[in-house]
């Protein structure tokens, strides 16, 4: 029972635990945040898969980047294309969830996602990101 009741709480407890860390320090709690890369093949569908994420409350931003010269390996060819690219700006115990959706609803049959971990970055932005996303 104190097993199911520890794994139930620990995402919410983290959560609290990373806060009172940068009350007390006035630091970033490397890891606590990630930026995920999310290829697509038109501004549409990245303006449609950026818009759902952000109303499920998965991330606090989602920038789209113009298009993109992209080149990569399919089916043993070199291919040349142009892409949109969309950086989204979440928690790190989100990416799993970004990923699922994104693979569920994406044209692409291998989308492109791809997280990486926040080391360092502005208190404040970081503060306006916990905010803007719930918490687990």
């Amino acid at each position: 029972m104190l097993l199911v009741l520890s794994v139930s709480l620990y995402p919410g407890l983290r959560s609290i635990g990373v806060q009172l860390h940068s009350a007390l320090t006035g630091s970033y709690a490397p890891g606590h945040h990630s930026l995920i890369l999310i290829n697509s093949p038109n501004e549409q569908a990245a303006r449609d898969i950026g818009r759902a994420i952000m109303e499920r409350r998965l991330a606090a931003s989602v920038n789209i980047l113009c298009r993109t010269s992209t080149m990569y390996y399919w089916k043993d060819e070199i291919q040349d294309a142009s892409e949109i690219l969309m950086l989204v700006k979440t928690k790190t115990s989100r990416i799993q969830q970004i990923s699922d959706y994104v693979r569920s609803v994406h044209p692409y049959a291998n989308p492109e996602v791809l997280s990486f971990l926040v080391e360092d970055g502005s208190l404040a932005y970081m503060k306006w990101m916990d905010e803007a996303i719930p918490d687990d």
